[in-house]
């Protein structure tokens, strides 16, 4: 249902296979809490995430919330829902998320939650919880907000309309749209690129962004020489500024030490 690869790159491939929409279930919640835990527990350089089978998710099984008799019982589910994107967003190593196809509600808010999203020309995404009379709860909502800003966060949610991975490119939310033809091997292909990068620094910008997030640039100025430094004491750095100055630029090697 859910498995995580790993290769000499660095990089970690975790793969949703619940045919036939990969639809979210109790079952999935739980082999998604074990998947992201191996990568919390073992940390790879990497991670892309990314879907089995015609689409990446045709959204929630909805029987999810007929079981739940009330706001309280609802909340305990929505609760444990929510914790998968933020675990996701908390991961100190890049994460990317590689849409093939279509990528409703659960999917395209863990999507979000992701640093990169890249997304195959033929890829649309929407969320659609309008027609069950509910608002999305796995962050996508916010997140489609501070990418995209407030009103297309709106415009999204509000209409359950689905858009083409090319409009959500123009309004920032998809990072890069890929070709169809071999998609998923650029897609892993971009992802080892930043495995076998300077996975460290990259963890660092993750670090100075969330500031700002949380408080905007004079938050991330009061934080970003601090986190810089820290870089100084890695070996990555020290060996990457030795490469530069005897053999020129874009010729280190990095192990993420």
């Amino acid at each position: 249902m859910v498995r995580v690869e790993r290769d000499g790159s660095g990089l970690a491939v975790l793969t949703v296979d619940a045919p036939p929409l990969n639809l979210y279930t109790a079952e999935l919640q739980d082999a998604l809490d074990a998947a992201i835990g191996e990568l919390e527990a073992d940390r790879p350089r990497a991670a892309l995430l990314r879907a089995e089978g015609r689409v990446v998710s045709g959204g929630v099984d909805v029987s999810l919330f007929a079981a739940r008799s009330g706001p309280a019982a609802a909340k305990e589910l929505l609760d444990q829902m929510l914790a998968v994107p933020l675990r996701i967003a908390e991961l100190p190593f890049p994460t990317v998320f590689a849409a093939h196809g279509l990528c409703l509600t659960w999917a395209f808010e863990v999507a979000l939650a992701c640093d990169l999203l890249v997304a195959s020309e033929r890829a649309s995404f929407g969320l659609v919880e309008k027609v069950v009379g509910l608002t999305p709860t796995m962050g996508g909502t916010q997140r489609l907000a501070a990418r995209a800003g407030s009103g297309r966060a709106k415009e999204l949610v509000m209409t359950g309309d689905r858009y083409d991975a090319a409009t959500l490119e123009r309004w920032n939310v998809v990072n890069r749209v890929l070709p169809a033809e071999d998609f998923d091997a650029a897609a892993r292909e971009f992802a080892t690129a930043l495995a076998i990068g300077p996975t460290r620094a990259h963890a660092a910008t993750k670090r100075v962004v969330a500031h700002v997030e949380h408080g905007g640039v004079a938050e991330a100025d009061a934080h970003v020489t601090t986190i810089a430094a820290e870089l100084f004491g890695t070996r990555d750095l020290r060996d990457a500024v030795t490469s530069f100055l005897t053999d020129g630029p874009g010729r280190a090697t990095f192990t993420g030490r």
